[in-house]
C-alpha cells in the first residue's frame, strides 16, 4: 500500500520517529482520559444525563482556554518545543491522577471539572506544539505525507486509547478512576519518550526564544496581533479561509457526538453498558474513517489540491449525514460515523498542510494554537445548540438538517475561493 511506504519513507528521519512516538503516547493518554470523563458524566448509573449536562461539562473543560489559547502559541514560539512536551506530559499525568482520586471520593461534579480542566490546559499546548514542531523533523517535499500520517496516526492513537478505556472498564474493572489511572501512566510514558529528542531540534530558533516568562507575556498582544497580520497577508489567505471552514467542520462534528451520545445513552441501547458498548463501536467506525482519509488525501489533495479536498470533504459530508442520520437507527449511526471520520480528518490533514506550508516557522506556535482556540469555540458553541435543539432521547431531525446545510455552505464557499 501506497500509506505504507510513505511512512517506512518518513520513519527514516529519526526525529520524526521519536516525535511521533510522543504523540501517539500522549495522544493514546488523552482518549482514555476522555472515555474515563464521558463515561462518569454520561453513563453513570445514577445520573440522568441531559444534552444540557454534556454542553455544560464541555464549556467547563473547554472554553476557559479559549483565552488561555493565544498565550499558549506566544509562548511555544518561545519555549523549547521539547520541554514543553517533557513537563506539560508529567504535570497531566499528576492531575490525571488526582483526578482518579476524585472519583473515588465522589466529590461535587465542579471540583472534578477542576482538576480534568488542568488536564485540558496543558493540552493546548502540548497539541500545538506538536504540530508546529513536524517541519522540523521532515522536509518540504514530504510535508503533505507527513501531515497525513501524523496527525491521523496521533488520532488513531486517541481511539485506541479510547477502546483501552472501554476494555478496562467494562472487562477488567467497573471503575472509572482505575480507567483515569491507566491515563495517567500514558501521560508518563510519553514525558519518558520525549527524552529521546535533543532539546534543540523542534526549535523554535534560537533568536526568537526567551528566557524571562516575563517578557514573553508583556509582548503578547503585540505578538498576537502580528501573527494575525501575518496569516490576513495576500501569500496566507487560503490559511485563513481553510482554517474557518475547518471551524465550521468542527461545529457539525460537535454537535453530532453530542446527539450521538444522546442516542448511544437514551434511544439505541437498553442499559447503560449497552449504551457505552455502542459508543464505543461508533469511535472505532470513526477511527476507520481517520485511516482511510490518511490513505486518500495524500493522492486527492495532490490531485485536486488542499483546498479543493477540503471542498470535497464538506460537499460529501452535506450529502451522507442527513441520509444516515435521519433514520436514527444504529447501522446507518455507524456508517455515519465512518462518513465524518473520513470527512472531517481528510479536511484536518489538508487545513494543517495549507497552514504549515504558507506560516512562516517564527509564527507557527501562535497560529496553531489560534487553531486549536477555533476548535475549542466551535466544539463549545455546537454542544451548546445541540442542548437547545435535542429532545431527551435525542432525536432530532432540525439539528440533522442544520447540520447538512452548514456543511453544504462550506463546500460552496471554499469552491468560489477556489476558483479566485
Amino acid at each position: 500500500m501506497a500509506v505504507v511506504r510513505d511512512l517506512r519513507v518518513l520513519l527514516r528521519f529519526q526525529g520524526f520517529r521519536r516525535l511521533l512516538a510522543v504523540r501517539l503516547l500522549s495522544q493514546g493518554a488523552d482518549g482514555v482520559f476522555q472515555v474515563a470523563l464521558a463515561a462518569y458524566v454520561v453513563f453513570s448509573p445514577e445520573k440522568q444525563t441531559s444534552a444540557a449536562a454534556i454542553a455544560s461539562a464541555m464549556a467547563v473543560l473547554l472554553l476557559p482556554y479559549s483565552v488561555v489559547g493565544p498565550f499558549a502559541g506566544v509562548l511555544l514560539d518561545r519555549w523549547r518545543r521539547r520541554q514543553v512536551f517533557l513537563y506539560g506530559n508529567l504535570l497531566r499525568a499528576l492531575m490525571a491522577s488526582v483526578t482518579a482520586v476524585l472519583i473515588l471520593g465522589r466529590v461535587p461534579d465542579w471540583l472534578l471539572f477542576v482538576s480534568a480542566l488542568c488536564v485540558t490546559a496543558v493540552n493546548r499546548f502540548v497539541l500545538a506544539g506538536l504540530s508546529a514542531a513536524l517541519p522540523r523533523v521532515v522536509d518540504a517535499e514530504r510535508l503533505v505525507i507527513a501531515n497525513s500520517l501524523s496527525p491521523t496516526a496521533g488520532t488513531l492513537a486517541a481511539t485506541a486509547g479510547g477502546g483501552l478505556a472501554f476494555l478496562v472498564r467494562l472487562v477488567i474493572a467497573d471503575s472509572d478512576a482505575a480507567v483515569v489511572l491507566v491515563g495517567a501512566a500514558l501521560y508518563l510514558c510519553a514525558a519518558v519518550a520525549s527524552l529521546s529528542i535533543a532539546k534543540e531540534l523542534l526549535g523554535p530558533d534560537p533568536a526568537l526564544v526567551r528566557t524571562r516568562l516575563t517578557t514573553a507575556l508583556t509582548g503578547t498582544a503585540r505578538d498576537l496581533m502580528a501573527g494575525v497580520r501575518h496569516l490576513a497577508a495576500p501569500p496566507r489567505r487560503e490559511a485563513a479561509w481553510a482554517l474557518t471552514a475547518m471551524s465550521l467542520m468542527r461545529f457539525c462534528y460537535g454537535a453530532m457526538l453530542v446527539m450521538v451520545l444522546m442516542l448511544c445513552r437514551y434511544a439505541l441501547a437498553s442499559t447503560t453498558d449497552g449504551g457505552l458498548a455502542l459508543l464505543g463501536l461508533a469511535l472505532g467506525v470513526s477511527g476507520a474513517g481517520f485511516f482511510v482519509a490518511a490513505v486518500m488525501t495524500p493522492w486527492a489533495a495532490g490531485r485536486l489540491g488542499p483546498g479543493r479536498w477540503i471542498m470535497v470533504c464538506a460537499g460529501s459530508a452535506a450529502v451522507l449525514e442527513p441520509a444516515l442520520g435521519l433514520p436514527f437507527a444504529s447501522g446507518p449511526l455507524l456508517a455515519g460515523a465512518f462518513v465524518l471520520g473520513l470527512t472531517t480528518q481528510g479536511a484536518k490533514i489538508a487545513t494543517d498542510t495549507i497552514v504549515q506550508s504558507s506560516v512562516d516557522d517564527g509564527f507557527r506556535g501562535r497560529i496553531f494554537s489560534v487553531y486549536d482556540v477555533l476548535f475549542n469555540v466551535a466544539f463549545v458553541g455546537a454542544a451548546a445548540v445541540a442542548a437547545l435543539m435535542l429532545p431527551p432521547d435525542g432525536r432530532s431531525v432540525p439539528l440533522v438538517v442544520t447540520i447538512a446545510v452548514i456543511y453544504g455552505a462550506v463546500a460552496v464557499a471554499m469552491a468560489r475561493f477556489e476558483r479566485q
